[in-house]
């Protein structure tokens, strides 16, 4: 799989990360420019909008809504997923896990890859030079993380560095190409076990 990671890619060309109050009220305090233009989130799920809120109101931006930021879609979404006590128990859904490196229970890697990436250069054209704010879903930031810094994509979901109300953040050099990014957790404190 190849992603141009360095222009904004066509429409034709291309899916919350706070769950309660206290992490996304924590998270406006991340560092980021003084002037913000833009913030999008995700268009359907009370998550998003609990996280995309407070940022929004911290730093004086409107919301905007880009449909690429939805989660990735999964057949077992809403199942419980296990040996023993879900899915897995039943022979009927072993069809959907014959191939981990696409993945065949849900929306394709590179899929995801494509719309994000479309969803982040269409948000810093939009910031016009300034920060843009993303919101979006474990997964597909994972995803596109992973594919950035160059990693497999094929992954325990247990080990993904990116936590409620964490902050990934992806940075542009003079050229509009992707220099790289950087993570933190800003609500941390108030994570189970951390």
């Amino acid at each position: 799989m190849s992603f141009n990671f360095n222009k904004q890619l066509n429409a034709d060309e291309q899916e919350p990360i706070a769950s309660n109050e206290a992490e996304s009220t924590a998270t406006p305090n991340e560092p980021v420019a003084e002037e913000q233009a833009e913030l999008l989130n995700e268009p359907e799920v009370a998550p998003v909008e609990e996280t995309a809120a407070p940022i929004a109101a911290a730093h004086k931006v409107a919301v905007t809504t880009d449909e690429r930021l939805i989660e990735a879609a999964n057949v077992f979404e809403g199942k419980p997923f296990g040996v023993g006590d879900g899915v897995l128990r039943h022979p009927g859904a072993w069809r959907h896990l014959w191939n981990p490196w696409r993945p065949s229970w849900g929306e394709p890697y590179d899929q995801q890859i494509n719309r994000m990436l479309a969803a982040v250069f269409a948000a810093r054209e939009a910031a016009d030079g300034k920060d843009a704010i993303c919101v979006s879903h474990q997964l597909p930031i994972w995803i596109l993380r992973s594919a950035i810094e160059n990693r497999r994509l094929l992954h325990d979901p247990r080990k993904r560095e990116c936590s409620l109300a964490s902050v990934t953040s992806i940075h542009f050099d003079d050229d509009g190409l992707i220099s790289g990014l950087t993570y933190s957790e800003p609500a941390r404190h108030l994570l189970p076990g951390k």
